[in-house]
């Protein structure tokens, strides 16, 4: 099997409004994903540095990052990063420009992982329904355009809809995994995080809404579990 989880980390900051790394890394590893897109990963303002700093990921998680362009002491692309188990192959990768309101993006990896060739894609979509139509949409080209093959696009969508608005442009294309709700985290209302797919097979997925994650954020992370073609 192949595991891949998203995750919107709130810079670390949990619902007791206290900034915990170390926290995000606990529910990382509880997961025991192979791939992780994770949202609002770099703080937003400053530097921008990483709310995860390299020294915890490498002493105490089995993960390393996709090297996307980004500033000096970062890890994502307007906060959207893809962590990697440090056994995977990174073929390519690159950050996405989407139309945005806000500071918002999208990121890609193409993987092998397990014996299977594996495009992921990242992002945190805009609060605005329109822009999020237009960011669909922007995404759904760029993949068109590269090479066909297994694909998981995941993160954050921000729609509220249940079949309406981006879910509706991604439906055409994708798969939508019943994954469940995930915002907010203390009591779980929306399912504001989602995982589509195309080209594999779905196993099983769901939210991790262990007690340490109910504590680390304001979202569950989701995550899905996919039969490997190896």
């Amino acid at each position: 099997m192949i595991r891949v989880a998203s995750y919107n980390m709130r810079k670390a900051i949990g619902t007791d409004r206290r900034r915990s790394p170390e926290r995000v890394i606990e529910v990382l590893n509880e997961i025991g994903a192979d791939i992780v897109a994770l949202q609002e990963a770099d703080r937003r303002f400053g530097a921008r540095v990483s709310a995860l700093p390299a020294y915890l990921l490498e002493e105490h998680s089995p993960y390393r990052p996709v090297p996307l362009p980004h500033r000096t002491g970062g890890i994502g692309w307007h906060g959207n990063a893809i962590l990697v188990h440090r056994e995977i192959e990174i073929a390519a990768c690159e950050a996405l420009h989407i139309p945005a309101l806000e500071p918002r993006g999208a990121v890609m990896a193409e993987l092998h992982v397990k014996g299977t060739a594996l495009r992921i894609i990242g992002m945190h979509l805009d609060l605005s329904g329109l822009w999020r139509r237009r960011q669909s949409r922007a995404i759904l080209h760029r993949v068109e355009l590269g090479e066909s093959m297994a694909t998981v696009m995941m993160g954050d969508l921000n729609e509220w809809t249940v079949q309406g608005g981006c879910l509706r442009d991604f439906g055409h294309h994708f798969t939508l995994a019943p994954t469940g709700r995930s915002f907010h985290a203390r009591r779980p209302v929306a399912a504001l995080d989602r995982i589509m797919f195309s080209g594999l097979k779905l196993a099983d997925c769901g939210v991790h809404s262990s007690a340490i994650a109910r504590k680390a954020s304001d979202h569950l992370p989701i995550w899905a579990d996919f039969a490997s073609t190896g």
